[in-house]
């Protein structure tokens, strides 16, 4: 019992840090990239957000609710983190982040269906015919939240670090990083199968 719980949480972790599969990590880093270590809460719940949009659309997929295009769902995971990346570069240093809950809470919420869409079909493999589904994805989800933390802990360290030791700006670490990633996913939107 406990191996196959560990090997669902091992498995969720992995699936968030897979190095093949960068898109999850970006998408995180634009998350993150505004907020400081004493915004934590708010970005843990954004970053829960996404696991229940993402864990969410996982229920849908397992119990056979929806079923969606695998290239479209390809091509619209790189459009979020543009979206989220883009939003950073016009917003630096506006303080946008620090609204009440709004658009930035109800879109991580959608793109973690959206991204959770985009990992159904081999996740259905994964349960098959089991007759626990739930206890898989909840412990599946729970591996998915703690690689996430972690990610999210790296990218506010290293803004930290940015910007108290080398004296970056707020807003020079906002759009370098978000600017970096959106020269990482314009290829990956570019190269979809949806679009050829």
């Amino acid at each position: 019992m406990f191996d196959n719980f560990w090997f669902h949480v091992e498995y969720g972790i992995n699936h968030v840090l897979d190095i093949n599969a960068y898109d999850h990590v970006l998408f995180l880093i634009v998350l993150a990239v505004p907020y400081l270590f004493k915004d934590w809460k708010r970005v843990l719940l954004l970053v829960s957000l996404f696991t229940l949009g993402h864990t969410l659309s996982l229920v849908l997929a397992a119990y056979n609710v929806v079923s969606v295009n695998g290239q479209l769902v390809e091509f619209l995971i790189p459009i979020t983190i543009l979206i989220v990346a883009l939003f950073n570069v016009f917003t630096a240093g506006k303080g946008a982040q620090k609204e009440k809950v709004g658009v930035l809470f109800f879109s991580t919420l959608f793109f973690g269906l959206v991204h959770g869409l985009g990992f159904a079909r081999e996740f259905r493999m994964l349960v098959g015919q089991s007759d626990n589904k739930l206890i898989t994805l909840l412990e599946f989800a729970l591996g998915i939240e703690i690689a996430q933390v972690i990610i999210v802990f790296v990218v506010l360290f290293l803004g930290y670090i940015m910007q108290t030791v080398f004296r970056f700006s707020k807003r020079d670490w906002i759009m370098v990083i978000s600017a970096i990633v959106v020269g990482l996913v314009i290829p990956m939107i570019l190269n979809s199968d949806f679009l050829a």
